[in-house]
């Protein structure tokens, strides 16, 4: 139904890497669909979005979802709609017609439209009503519906700087592991990184480190159930030292580590200044 959210259903399947294509005429979706299918590269999966826009040319759309999907193409119909009132208000709030209200109103355009997807409704595998919803719940509607596992995971960037260089912008979260005992001044230590296994011990070992590594992740445990339950798909935590060299690296890499061991959770490390003068 035009006004039950199809952008937003586009662009959460594209969040999902599907390959979305908005208004294809129907006598193309076959042909598309079958491109897709029967060739050797890896391809994106395709979604198709059709609605009564496309005049005379919708009137054919029940024939060919129909032969599409009696062909060898893996397909499934999704149905968008929301009741009158909702529709009635999402168009007042744009001040925008119905496609098909002519020179009626939009009540008289939705009752047009229904009547004509009546078919289509019919067939559906999933029909979502969208009219209690707003955009954040019915993407994560349609990523429950349609991503694969990997897609469902949060993309999580642990990522360790040093404090003299600022702090990065984009950190969701930041943690300053200052309170830590420097290697630096440890000429043994000063040459290494905490990529180093003699750097990472002198650090997790240091009263207090194992302490604030437990507590950190377990603050983190509802922040990432909480992502994970707004849909979200990348996150990222920064953890600061002096020059983003010994304490953030060794601790960035035991946090990334106990973190991996969460199924949910897809993490990756960066070492935003490792390397600086």
């Amino acid at each position: 139904m035009s006004g039950a959210g199809r952008s937003t259903v586009g662009k959460a399947l594209e969040d999902l890497d599907w390959y979305v294509v908005d208004n294809l005429p129907p006598q193309l979706i076959k042909p598309m669909a079958e491109l897709f299918s029967r060739t050797n590269k890896e391809l994106p999966r395709l979604a198709v979005v059709v609605d009564a826009r496309g005049g005379e040319l919708f009137d054919d759309l029940s024939t060919h979802v129909k032969l599409l999907l009696e062909s060898n193409v893996d397909a499934q119909i999704l149905f968008l709609e929301a009741n009158d009132a909702t529709l009635v208000k999402r168009y007042e709030q744009v001040r925008r017609p119905h496609p098909l209200q002519g020179n009626g109103t939009i009540s008289d355009g939705i009752a047009t439209e229904r009547k004509a997807l009546l078919p289509l409704r019919e067939q559906a595998d999933v029909i979502i009503d969208s009219s209690d919803m707003n955009v954040y719940q019915l993407a994560a509607k349609i990523s429950e519906n349609f991503a694969s596992a990997e897609n469902r995971k949060l993309n999580l960037l642990v990522q360790s700087f040093g404090f003299k260089y600022g702090a990065p912008s984009d950190a969701d979260l930041i943690a300053d592991m200052r309170f830590l005992p420097n290697p630096y001044w440890d000429e043994a230590l000063r040459p290494f990184t905490g990529e180093d296994a003699q750097v990472a011990d002198y650090v997790l070992s240091q009263d207090g480190a194992e302490e604030f590594i437990v507590n950190y992740i377990a603050a983190l445990q509802p922040v990432i159930r909480g992502y994970l339950k707004e849909n979200r798909k990348h996150a990222s935590i920064a953890l600061g030292c002096t020059g983003g060299k010994h304490r953030s690296v060794a601790t960035a890499i035991e946090i990334a580590k106990r973190l991996s061991e969460n199924e949910e959770i897809s993490v990756r490390v960066k070492h935003r200044d490792l390397g600086k003068e």
